[in-house]
């Protein structure tokens, strides 16, 4: 059997495809995915597909080779190039293609890479995934004669987002972009919008030589608060690998977490869409909910992941959603896909109207909390200790939800335990009111997981 007949199972995950780069996944295992997006798309209905690379240094040749994967099967490609994941989302909106493959690694190390995909306006997840996997193993691939085109679509997104977004007062403000693929495109959104900026690792770099590219863990983002102490920017913004997460620094070096980011959101999209249903994922501060009732909205709490949340604001119709790991979702004056750029821009679309662009953002209300922590298991076993605990009882317990693995609402605060899609983890969050109940809801989880699960290393 050749490689092209058994891809690695471990490559096709939830949301997207992603792998050790020559090893899990190579390039005839690329152009067999290629084989396989094309035929699919054929059964879409569809013509195009949009493919970009981010800045991964197997971006290139994998681009190649998933272009002569597409166009095999008689779908043509339209090759836009290094682009940041949204831009690619953008592009398939722009040229009417409706569909798009992403080549990235997000900000996994810099051995990996994969793919991030949409058919016909649809992300693939789940069962999607795992049939492109089927395809190649039973080489069930149409066949045909597609065309390859370049297009620069860099200019058109930046036209797109300065024709709706104007700043109220220029700022000044850290950009890091990890020398990740937004450094090609973000310096220049950024000072066209009206930004001075002192900018960091903006050379595109898939050797990450700085500092990882995740601006969800507090370490990487020590060099934009020590920016902002030692400069004059008033607010500091980080992107990660492929430039659809954001991460947000005070002046003060206070790290603005995506929960408390989507508050601010709210209040404003909800300004003038009256009603409209705002999505978060399990994993937020409690005090969203009621937030987002203040300001005359409908709080939706939902499953994590990228895909299932597009999929939830599709059903919806909901202006906005956010999760806890970073990615926004603006549908409201834009087209609904996760986009750490444009994310900056309507951050500071808002903050441009005070003065004092940090007191905004202290103001917004907040929790003592722990960050994610992962209890590392054996495959299979998160799922099954999740459900232990679902059957569980818990000291002081006033509501539970188990839309994605079980949060246990208290009086004070809230404890989190669901398995991630991704990993054999047990994802863990814990919030509260004040450090004593946080200790207290954390005792609580101790003593219900230790009885569920004898002897297992908890990380709190």
């Amino acid at each position: 059997m050749s490689q092209t007949a058994s891809p690695a199972a471990e490559i096709f995950k939830a949301y997207d495809i992603r792998g050790i780069v020559d090893k899990s996944l190579t390039t005839e295992t690329v152009r067999g995915i290629g084989q396989a997006l094309g035929t699919e798309a054929l059964k879409r209905g569809q013509k195009t597909i949009v493919v970009g690379y981010d800045g991964r240094l197997s971006g290139p040749r994998f681009a190649e080779a998933l272009a002569a994967g597409i166009t095999s099967t008689g779908i043509d490609v339209i090759d836009i190039g290094c682009v940041a994941t949204p831009i690619t989302y953008f592009a398939a909106y722009h040229l009417g293609a409706n569909s798009c493959v992403s080549i990235t690694g997000s900000h996994n190390p810099p051995d990996y890479n994969g793919m991030k995909m949409v058919l016909g306006g649809q992300t693939l997840y789940g069962a999607m995934i795992q049939d492109l996997r089927r395809r190649i193993i039973e080489n069930d691939f149409a066949s045909g004669s597609g065309s390859v085109s370049k297009i620069d679509v860099r200019p058109a997104y930046i036209e797109r987002i300065l024709s709706d977004v104007k700043l109220a007062r220029p700022m000044k403000i850290v950009l890091d972009s990890g020398n990740g693929v937004a450094g090609n495109t973000a310096p220049e959104l950024f000072r066209k919008l009206g930004c001075e900026l002192s900018e960091l690792f903006s050379e595109v770099d898939g050797n990450f030589p700085n500092h990882h590219p995740d601006p969800s863990k507090p370490e990487n983002l020590e060099d934009v608060i020590h920016a902002l102490k030692n400069g004059d920017a008033e607010l500091g913004l980080a992107f990660d690998g492929d430039g659809d997460r954001l991460g947000v620094v005070t002046k003060d070096g206070e790290i603005i977490y995506p929960d408390r980011q989507i508050m601010l959101f709210a209040a404003d999209v909800l300004s003038r869409v009256p009603g409209g249903q705002i999505i978060y994922d399990v994993k937020c501060t409690r005090n969203l909910a009621p937030w987002i009732r203040k300001h005359g909205g409908v709080p939706v709490m939902w499953n994590t992941g990228h895909a299932l949340v597009k999929a939830k604001l599709k059903e919806t119709g909901a202006p906005l959603a956010g999760e806890m790991s970073g990615h926004m979702f603006f549908k409201e004056r834009w087209y609904g896909f996760d986009d750490g750029l444009y994310t900056g821009v309507r951050l500071l679309e808002i903050l441009s109207r005070s003065p004092d662009a940090n007191a905004i953002l202290k103001a917004l209300p907040d929790a003592v909390s722990t960050p994610e922590l992962n209890i590392k298991m054996n495959e299979g076993e998160p799922v099954q200790l999740v459900e232990k605990l679902k059957a569980a009882k818990f000291d002081g317990e006033v509501e539970r939800i188990t839309i994605d693995g079980l949060r246990i609402e208290y009086a004070d605060g809230f404890g989190l335990a669901r398995s991630s899609n991704t990993t054999p983890v047990v994802v863990l969050r814990f919030e509260a009111d004040n450090a004593a109940a946080l200790e207290r809801i954390q005792a609580d989880f101790r003593r219900t997981i230790g009885a569920a699960w004898p002897g297992i290393e908890l990380p709190f």
